[in-house]
């Protein structure tokens, strides 16, 4: 080879000008794409984060400041008036105790009952299995405001009524977590299954000990929704229940709403009832977060 074709080759490889602008002009596109993303997303995060900051402010403002300036974020009279009012002077201690019973009791019975159907679905053989399966899709599509006379009557008529037992009971289930749970069980490998049976154990016992260990990313979803669901239900606690000894959070902060202890706007009281409501299924959820992200890991571990 010659010199001048070597050269010639050298000229042809080299990187042109336009070649190295263009290569500058690509990350610095990506980090403007980014910083707008970012951008759209705090702005996203503080439309709906806003509205709880507002709301626990005014929880420690007067009446009056809260009245003339609710959105301001930072009181320029503190106080507790509004907690100690919860606290001391009103029914909230009992319908706090009451949502947490109903709700620990609720989420409790949904795992194991969602468990079980769930599981009953995906490995039991049985005549009808795929007219149940139909029947719960179905169930999952009516409006749960259509069903609240049937439920009104099915709880009068077992006498159920105005008791414990009518606001827990037919929460005990939903078609939401068995479709949920069903769906997981069916990613888990039938070997695992098969290898606990020529050990001698029963259906129960494989299920319990061998399935359920390894559907904690299902059951952690499942209790986030109950827990949640169960703690900010309203409609069926209106029609299970007339006595002011079973009020609920959810009731009793509904009768806060139309002014049920003292007059005006109350402000302070009802946004720190609402935000005394939302810790607990705030700090629930930001503990069990990671584990539904990996939903999907469970199964293929297993």
């Amino acid at each position: 080879m010659t010199a001048a074709a070597t050269s010639a080759d050298a000229l042809r490889t080299r990187p042109s000008p336009a070649d190295g602008r263009e290569r500058r002009r690509r990350p610095s596109g990506l980090v403007v794409g980014a910083v707008l993303t970012y951008a759209l997303l705090v702005a996203l995060a503080i439309v709906y984060v806003y509205p709880f900051l507002i709301s626990v402010a005014t929880s420690f403002k007067p009446d009056a400041e809260a009245a003339a300036d609710p959105l301001a974020l930072i009181p320029e009279t503190f106080t507790t008036a509004a907690y100690s009012r919860l606290f001391l002077n009103s029914d909230f201690p009992l319908w706090f105790r009451n949502s947490v019973i109903v709700t620990v009791t609720v989420t409790l019975g949904r795992v194991f009952f969602n468990s079980l159907a769930g599981y009953a679905l995906a490995r039991l053989p049985f005549r009808g299995r795929g007219v149940v399966f139909a029947g719960l899709v179905a169930v999952m599509a009516v409006p749960s405001v259509v069903l609240l006379i049937p439920k009104f009557l099915v709880i009068n008529t077992l006498g159920i009524y105005n008791s414990f037992a009518g606001l827990i009971i037919p929460l005990l289930a939903d078609a939401a977590g068995i479709f949920i749970m069903k769906n997981f069980f069916e990613s888990i490998p039938a070997s695992v299954e098969e290898a606990a049976r020529l050990d001698g154990a029963g259906t129960f016992r494989v299920f319990w000990s061998v399935v359920l260990p390894m559907a904690t990313p299902a059951l952690i979803t499942i209790v986030i929704l109950s827990f949640q669901g169960s703690w900010n239900e309203l409609s069926h606690f209106i029609v299970a229940s007339q006595s002011p000894g079973l009020y609920t959070l959810t009731k009793g902060v509904a009768q806060l709403s139309s002014g049920a202890l003292s007059q005006g706007t109350q402000y302070p009281l009802k946004l720190g009832a609402a935000v005394i409501m939302t810790i607990p299924v705030a700090v629930l959820f930001f503990v069990f977060q990671r584990r539904i992200m990996n939903a999907s890991a469970g199964a293929e571990k297993g």
